[in-house]
């Protein structure tokens, strides 16, 4: 097999992946994929079927005039609504969206105020739907949850690294293990797929085989001040932890769990951070409780806990100002990103929740 017809085979993975809505002619699609409405609480709900995005606005905002920051429409519509406009969210706003085809969807943006301490819809990973590849994927369905994992990518694959583990009757959790690629996949860098699960969402027009994170648009919407993160795990590091090429490394594969508060305007600000980072061999679900810390982290910190560019939230607005996002990322190899980590490292995760006092 030569490797014109292997690059050839995995970009054809690649393109099958991420076709959407196909067509013949013009397009009739005119769906809302994606809004974010400046000082909104959560991921925003869309209902293709009764044409609703529902936004949560917290507590004491002003509604009359937010702006519009993000909307992704089906491919070749319009909106006579567009990112950078201010809309007026006391009441529900009326958007049109006109298919390529000529035909007008009157959709509806519809707000309601959040709750002060709002929790992480489907934290305890109770809910997975069925996704046309027939993997699974943590919530109730693509359009309505905030969780996502790397299967999107793996499964061009044939590999599933995250699923739903059933602890008892009608419980469940999230797995994730790092999986063997297979040694055509080895010779070309990528010899591993770590299992994840993320706030955010996959992009499958972003896949990029030799980056994994490429695709991932990781947070969600969120506006409160959780005092801690809770949750439950046990792990079990795989044998041997290797490198992208194949090269064992003196130290063991660890887990990662970590959760980021960010304020997004201009840039992405750091406001607050936690991080749980562990290699130890843990055979029982156990809870761990870690305290957020706000603002700048201490200057003893591993880097890897710090901010890539450096930038926090300003010191004198620390103690008051609120995010725009929430970020968490739980994975069974920390560098399973960089194709490195030991292959049948088990990481399982549940009841994750944040703690307000």
């Amino acid at each position: 097999m030569n490797k014109l017809y292997i690059i050839t085979l995995v970009l054809m993975l690649v393109i099958s992946a991420c076709i959407k809505e196909d067509h013949f002619g013009l397009s009739k699609y005119g769906n809302i994929k994606m809004i974010e409405i400046s000082n909104q609480a959560s991921q925003a709900v869309i209902n293709s079927d009764s044409l609703t995005a529902t936004i949560e606005i917290p507590p004491g905002v002003e509604t009359t005039a937010l702006e519009v920051k993000t909307l992704k429409l089906s491919s070749f519509a319009r909106s006579d609504i567009n990112i950078g406009d201010v809309i007026n969210l006391s009441n529900n706003v009326d958007i049109n969206i006109t298919a390529e085809d000529g035909t007008i969807y009157n959709w509806q943006i519809i707000p309601f105020i959040a709750s002060e301490n709002p929790p992480l819809p489907n934290g305890d990973f109770n809910i997975w739907y069925q996704t046309p590849e027939g993997y699974y994927e943590p919530g109730e369905s693509a359009e309505t949850t905030i969780w996502g994992t790397g299967n999107p990518g793996t499964q061009i694959l044939g590999l599933t690294a995250t699923t739903p583990f059933e602890i008892e009757d009608e419980n469940y959790a999230a797995k994730m293990e790092t999986l063997d690629n297979g040694s055509l996949a080895g010779a070309f860098g990528t010899p591993i797929s770590a299992g994840s699960i993320f706030i955010g969402k996959f992009d499958k027009n972003a896949i990029d085989p030799s980056n994994p994170e490429a695709a991932i648009d990781f947070g969600s919407p969120f506006a409160s001040r959780p005092k801690s993160l809770k949750f439950k795990y046990k792990y079990t590091p795989g044998p041997e932890n290797k490198d992208k090429n194949g090269n064992i490394l003196p130290e063991g594969d660890l887990l990662d769990i970590y959760a980021l508060l960010e304020v997004r305007t201009d840039k992405t600000r750091r406001l607050a951070t936690v991080w749980f980072r562990n290699g130890e061999i843990q055979n029982e679900l156990t809870e761990k409780l870690i305290e957020f810390t706000y603002g700048e982290l201490p200057s003893d910190a591993p880097n890897y806990m710090k901010p890539t560019d450096g930038e926090y939230v300003p010191e004198d607005a620390v103690d008051y100002i609120l995010p725009t996002h929430i970020t968490f990322v739980a994975s069974s190899s920390f560098d399973g990103a960089n194709f490195a980590g030991a292959i049948g490292s088990t990481l399982i995760i549940d009841d994750v929740e944040l703690i307000y006092e």
